[in-house]
């Protein structure tokens, strides 16, 4: 008898501590269980008296980790969705682009080979062969600049277009010749390119000639990208100096605004999509990881993917949004969705997730309930088997 009664009394103090642990030691709101302030501050100052305050120094502030101020708490609202919500890009056009293009003309340089013809001086102009391409025919310009032409000897060239070199050597032909025809042409472009590189189809070098390369020129000559890149983040590196343009915009939306003119030695790199994606977590089917596709990821489509969450364990009230705040005195800012009227399902359409985005649906009181009993059974069974030995003995 005095055996069963000591069972009935451990019974009761399990359960009694269990319920304390689920009342007194969560955050509120967010269901999750922990050590409370209290206990963090008891437990520190034991750890000083015991260690004589070497470890610590006697100071248990830094033990406790309350962030509660370091977070904004917003509840999803339509109000809230409006202010947070991203523009659309647009079909726009790009006037300055288009006054590039239109007065675009190339500069020879070093590496470039030029074809000149005087007509009527066949002489003067290095004969075609049978087995000459167009680049042996041609006047290579050297390291220095120059290219050398009879009559003239040296000719400085880099950095000049066609028409300023075809002007200079028929105004230096003329001490020479009566009324020279000129025409001078680009062999082979070799002294410019631009390098496409990343989540393209074919990462390339694109050679930049007498025709202007654009971006879109230039992503196209690599074969388009891939599926796993990302569109939202390519960047542009010229003179050290790093761009970041959104081919979304620019394929799917027409917004010119984000094509550039490429120049000598510009980068292209489209990264991969490994950064955009967004964490699901709590009382969901399926934890998952999943990848923001190119024209985004709501949190309806999240929950979505996930099976959405368990109506049996979750807490519709609370599923909450995790993010990096702006602010640089908050650590997150927490959206919540409450979602226990079904018809606010609806604002979750409209939430669009960003990367490294942590969405995390919390349990019923009930659920954590449940969660502790299913603990717990495993020592109060044990207890009343050693009970029934007890009396058998």
């Amino acid at each position: 008898m005095k055996t069963n009664i000591n069972l009935k009394l451990i019974t009761s103090l399990i359960f009694a501590t269990s319920l304390i642990s689920l009342t007194a030691c969560t955050i509120p709101g967010g269901h999750i269980e922990g050590v409370s302030a209290s206990e963090q501050q008891e437990l520190c100052e034991q750890q000083n008296e015991e260690t004589n305050g070497e470890q610590t120094d006697g100071n248990c502030e830094d033990s406790q980790f309350d962030i509660t101020a370091e977070v904004n708490t917003i509840l999803i609202t339509p109000k809230v969705l409006n202010s947070i919500k991203e523009t659309e890009p647009t079909a726009s056009q790009n006037p300055t682009l288009e006054k590039q293009l239109a007065n675009y003309a190339y500069t020879v340089d070093v590496g470039d080979v030029l074809n000149i013809i005087v007509y009527d001086h066949p002489e003067l102009t290095i004969p075609a062969g049978q087995f000459r391409d167009p680049e042996q025919m041609g006047n290579l310009v050297d390291a220095n600049g120059n290219i050398f032409f009879p009559f003239i000897g040296q000719l400085h060239v880099s950095g000049q277009s066609v028409a300023t070199i075809r002007n200079a050597i028929t105004a230096k032909l003329k001490r020479y010749l009566e009324d020279p025809q000129i025409d001078v042409k680009v062999a082979a472009y070799r002294a410019k390119r631009t390098y496409v590189t990343g989540a393209v189809m074919q990462p390339t070098v694109v050679p930049i000639g007498n025709i202007p390369v654009t971006l879109l020129d230039a992503i196209n000559g690599a074969g388009g990208i891939k599926e796993d890149a990302d569109w939202r983040s390519v960047i542009l590196t010229r003179d050290s100096k790093d761009e970041r343009l959104d081919l979304y915009a620019l394929y799917q939306k027409g917004d010119m605004s984000q094509n550039r003119l490429l120049r000598h030695n510009d980068i292209i790199h489209v990264p991969r999509n490994d950064a955009t994606k967004v964490f699901v977590m709590g009382e969901v089917k399926r934890a998952s990881t999943l990848p923001i596709h190119r024209s985004g990821l709501t949190l309806a489509e999240a929950l979505g993917n996930v099976g959405g969450f368990n109506e049996m364990t979750a807490d519709a009230s609370g599923i909450f949004i995790l993010r990096a705040s702006q602010d640089p005195e908050k650590i997150a800012d927490v959206y919540q969705l409450d979602a226990s009227n079904a018809a606010a399902l609806i604002l979750a359409t409209q939430f669009r997730l960003q990367p490294m985005d942590l969405v995390y649906v919390t349990s019923a009181p009930i659920a954590r309930w449940n969660k502790v009993i299913s603990l717990l059974l495993p020592t109060v069974r044990g207890l009343d088997d050693l009970n029934d030995l007890e009396n058998d003995l």
